[in-house]
């Protein structure tokens, strides 16, 4: 049976369509995908997304600890600061994509993708090291994404003071007697923030958010807004088999670090040549929604499968993404997608799908 948010009852109330979500039961949507994918590109939307796990690393040696296990460097985050970064195999594939936040000198909050809190969690403590406390407090927490245009005053109206303006922060923050955190890192391309609070005021959070002018959204919606922007979902577009430079993604990884697990395999790689590349692809004429494993062909042959797809509801038209041979992934390669044996035609675009002013 699947596991259940803190915010089950409330996505009942709200009309929320119930579907298995990597072990999760979550909302798929309420009122429906596309007037929930307007509501965040034009005014506020509200997403539960406590699946998602939450990690405290702590002790003298944290911050080199979590650099060696880590492509992005840890170290050079200040106190308030979090970073985007990955977590890879030896042979340098994605075991995970995850936010690190900085907490203080030598402690920090990881969040952690839903389906990986276990194997994560069993990797992190394979590595434990001595002075370094590791915690999986997933089952303590729930987390809420307030995403799009008017957020910052729906922020203001529930706790009374004003969010920061800067991308990737972390804050403390009480409701309710609980303490928490306020962090602005996002996953739709609009403003934002997402509170991470003990379950218990969680419902009240819920609530007072709604009353504030959010509104609830599943995660349809958050699928279509996040491939809108090119970002990566992990399971679909990131997989142990596939590398993040491959991914895209070499800007979240730091060969200079002395060594971080995977790192020989990345230099290897980049000395010899991408195999392959994530490439973006726009549908050119009207098709149905894309899907994931859909064939990509080139001059009638299939080269690859899309990892993910949508039918844009900014765009009006079908957007995937897949990994395509490096000599076929550059910008303006014409393709096609077969979609129930019909072939659509496209071409390889430069990410993000939406661009934003």
């Amino acid at each position: 049976m699947p596991t259940r948010t803190a915010l089950y009852e409330r996505h009942l109330a709200h009309g929320g369509r119930m579907v298995d979500f990597a072990g999760w039961e979550m909302p798929v949507q309420y009122t429906g995908i596309l007037d929930e994918h307007r509501a965040v590109r034009e005014t506020v939307g509200l997403f539960d997304i406590s699946h998602m796990g939450e990690f405290f690393v702590s002790g003298s040696g944290a911050t080199a600890w979590l650099d060696g296990l880590l492509t992005n460097r840890v170290a050079k985050l200040a106190v308030g600061e979090a970073q985007y970064t990955l977590m890879l195999n030896e042979r340098g594939g994605v075991i995970d994509d995850l936010i690190v936040y900085r907490l203080g000198d030598e402690e920090y909050l990881l969040i952690v993708n839903a389906a990986k809190i276990d194997e994560d969690a069993a990797w992190l403590s394979t590595h434990a090291l001595d002075g370094v406390t590791f915690t999986n407090r997933s089952d303590e927490y729930s987390a809420i994404a307030v995403q799009g245009p008017i957020a910052r005053g729906v922020f203001e109206t529930v706790f009374g003071t004003a969010l920061s303006t800067d991308r990737n922060r972390v804050a403390a923050i009480s409701f309710g007697g609980a303490e928490g955190f306020v962090v602005t890192t996002g996953y739709t391309g609009e403003d934002g923030f997402e509170i991470v609070i003990p379950n218990p005021v969680a419902s009240a959070l819920w609530d007072a958010l709604i009353t504030a002018g959010a509104k609830p959204c599943g995660l349809g919606a958050r699928d279509t807004l996040r491939l809108e922007m090119g970002y990566p979902l992990n399971g679909s577009d990131l997989s142990p088999d596939r590398t993040p430079l491959e991914a895209g993604l070499g800007f979240f990884v730091d060969l200079s670090k002395d060594d971080f697990i995977g790192k020989a395999a990345l230099v290897a790689q980049k000395e010899s040549g991408l195999p392959a590349r994530l490439a973006a692809i726009a549908v050119t004429e009207k098709s149905p929604p894309i899907r994931p494993h859909y064939p990509v062909l080139v001059n009638g042959e299939v080269v690859s499968e899309t990892c993910s797809g949508a039918l844009s509801p900014s765009l009006g038209h079908g957007i995937a993404m897949a990994y395509l041979p490096a000599a076929l992934a550059k910008i303006g390669q014409s393709v096609e997608i077969e979609v129930r044996g019909k072939r659509y035609p496209g071409s390889v675009v430069k990410k993000p799908f939406l661009k934003r002013d």
